[in-house]
């Protein structure tokens, strides 16, 4: 029974896309919207399999800038949860930050890291370090918090230090919160790389969807669109992959 739930949880977000895409393809093809306004999903994968070998340049360079950023993201994440989980005068005094730093517009922190570190990588790493950033530690803390009392209680009744009580008790309970935050960071981070490139470069997605979409090649934009749908999708993946090793307890379960 389980068996046939999942590949139902599989199938149906996968039926709904496929009959988007064919309405999406029908009103095209019949003219209802001109293609140079909304090309057809086929004329978007016959361009995007056209222009990958021109612009590995700027996926690669998309991706090293995601990625830079995502580990840097997940190193201040994890120092900085750890310390607040220890430290409550520090959490009270971060924790408000950390809100405040999620209501200033991307759109607006991007151009003004252009100007002041110019348009080389590490602005845009800048950007994907913060959209990535705090679904990784609210998450991560949210699950070092997470940790049965009675447990946690019996650790310390037996003298176990303070190492002793994150290694072995904390950290592998907060492990499922660590990854849902490392899922939402991984699809942030080409996003954010983008946005970052939107503002300026010379080469990267963002760069390359300026460019086209000021000579009006809207095909080239969405087919831009899909590579970064799927440099996204397999990110998560590999967090997932990722996850299920790290975590053998949950395919016990299973």
């Amino acid at each position: 029974m389980r068996k046939w739930e999942n590949i139902g949880d599989k199938t149906i977000p996968l039926l709904f896309i496929f009959i988007i895409l064919v309405f999406w393809q029908l009103i095209v093809d019949g003219g209802i919207i001109a293609r140079y306004i909304l090309p057809s999903p086929y004329d978007v994968v016959v361009v995007c399999i056209k222009i990958i070998p021109d612009i590995k340049e700027h996926i690669w360079t998309t991706l090293q800038e995601a990625l830079i950023g995502l580990v840097v993201a997940i190193a201040l994440s994890v120092i900085l949860a750890v310390l607040m989980d220890n430290f409550t005068l520090l959490k009270k005094a971060i924790q408000p930050l950390l809100v405040v730093s999620q209501t200033i517009p991307v759109m607006v922190l991007a151009p003004l890291f252009a100007m002041w570190f110019g348009f080389d990588m590490l602005p845009k790493i800048m950007v994907v370090i913060l959209v990535c950033f705090f679904p990784i530690v609210v998450n991560l803390l949210e699950g070092l918090n997470s940790l049965d009392q009675d447990l946690l209680n019996l650790m310390k009744s037996m003298k176990a230090s303070r190492w002793h009580i994150f290694s072995l008790a904390k950290f592998p309970a907060s492990l499922g919160s660590f990854f849902s935050g490392l899922k939402i960071a991984a699809t942030y981070s080409i996003i954010g790389a983008v946005i970052g490139e939107w503002m300026g470069g010379k080469s990267g997605l963002g760069v390359y969807m300026t460019r086209v979409r000021q000579s009006f090649a809207l095909d080239k934009v969405f087919a831009s669109i899909l590579i970064i749908i799927v440099l996204s999708l397999l990110l998560f993946e590999i967090i997932e992959l990722i996850q299920y090793l790290a975590m053998p307890w949950r395919r016990a379960i299973k």
